[in-house]
């Protein structure tokens, strides 16, 4: 539109397609008994217009806001791109509009997020770990009878709708392939300890290293926070010891990149010196060099099935209660066995 140009009304489009305002008002709250030639003729209009409702008129009308929260606390920044982008996806074509709302700390602030929900007037909110899996935010929300969709929750899996990944396989599987390589001197870098998935991911390693008989020594894991620094400073420490580790489990691929960073400036070569592996499958998996063995975790299909889950809800339509994504090993070239002399 021109700056200065007349924004066109409900009027104008009910001009143009030669019906009433009230006619034009009926196709776009979307109510019932409207003929097929009544609709094509008013959105045609609208089109040629330019014309768009307002969405939170619309809302005063239905006592609805038509606006999904998306709640998430500072995961990798892949990541969140992706929990986006999977919202949006499912919301292309939907009259209902996307916030977004990161929080700090789900931790420290339970009530918090529940009250910046209700403040936002949401009619409902896709939760992504760990508000996922907080027993106080789950309550409150459920106390405020605010509709909710979880993804990968690892705990009181019977509230709300869920979708979700079996993270104890995926881990087991990647620390399968590490072991199946060769290696036997292992480390790990945690994520969040907040977040239910860290402890999943762990307990996969510890299958892979039981069936195999490989010693997980506890001086070779390190607690990280999901991100690049944590694990390039983990990566610092781990190098630095006596006992060295040929192969580094990271559980999500932010850790990895900033360990293998840490690698290449300690003189290591990723993958002939030290395998490092990652969790995730996100985007900086696939441009770093070398490319990054992980495990797809399917975000942006999850998102999209946690808001489709949750439109369903505010339609008053049935949906799956819990929906579990496939996992998948993606072997990119910073795996390999360890070094002769190891």
């Amino acid at each position: 539109m021109a700056r200065g140009a007349k924004r066109s009304t409900i009027i104008d489009v009910a001009r143009l397609a030669q019906v009433s305002p009230k006619s034009v008002s009926r196709v776009f709250n979307n109510e019932p008994h409207i003929t097929p030639a009544l609709r094509k003729k008013v959105l045609s209009a609208a089109k040629e217009l330019n014309y768009h409702p307002n969405v939170l008129a619309q809302g005063l009308v239905g006592r609805r806001s038509y606006l999904v929260g998306l709640i998430y606390e500072k995961p990798s920044p892949s990541y969140v791109v992706e929990l986006q982008r999977g919202a949006i996806e499912r919301l292309h074509g939907e009259r209902y509009r996307l916030i977004v709302l990161p929080v700090e700390s789900v931790a420290d602030h339970p009530q918090e997020v529940v009250g910046m929900v209700r403040s936002a007037a949401l009619d409902g909110v896709i939760l992504a770990p760990p508000a996922s899996d907080h027993p106080e935010v789950l309550a409150g929300l459920s106390e405020a009878r605010i509709p909710f969709a979880r993804i990968a929750p690892q705990s009181q899996l019977e509230l709300g709708l869920s979708t979700a990944m079996d993270d104890i396989a995926a881990a087991r599987e990647i620390a399968e392939h590490v072991v199946g390589l060769g290696h036997r001197t292992i480390a790990i870098i945690k994520g969040d300890p907040a977040h239910a998935a860290s402890a999943q991911r762990l307990a996969g390693y510890h299958l892979a290293f039981e069936a195999s008989g490989v010693q997980q020594r506890p001086e070779l894991v390190e607690t990280g926070d999901f991100s690049f620094e944590s694990g390039y400073e983990a990566t610092k420490r781990l190098l630095s010891r006596k006992l060295r580790p040929t192969a580094i489990l990271a559980q999500n691929d932010d850790m990895a990149v900033g360990a293998m960073s840490a690698a290449r400036e300690l003189g290591f070569d990723v993958p002939a010196d030290l395998t490092v592996v990652g969790f995730d499958d996100s985007e900086i998996a696939r441009i770093v060099w070398p490319r990054l063995t992980t495990i797809r975790q399917p975000v942006v299909e999850m998102a999209k099935t946690a808001t489709d889950m949750l439109l369903r809800e505010l339609a008053g339509e049935p949906a799956a209660e819990m929906v579990i994504h496939a996992h998948r090993l993606v072997e990119g070239s910073s795996a390999a066995p360890p070094p002769g002399d190891a």
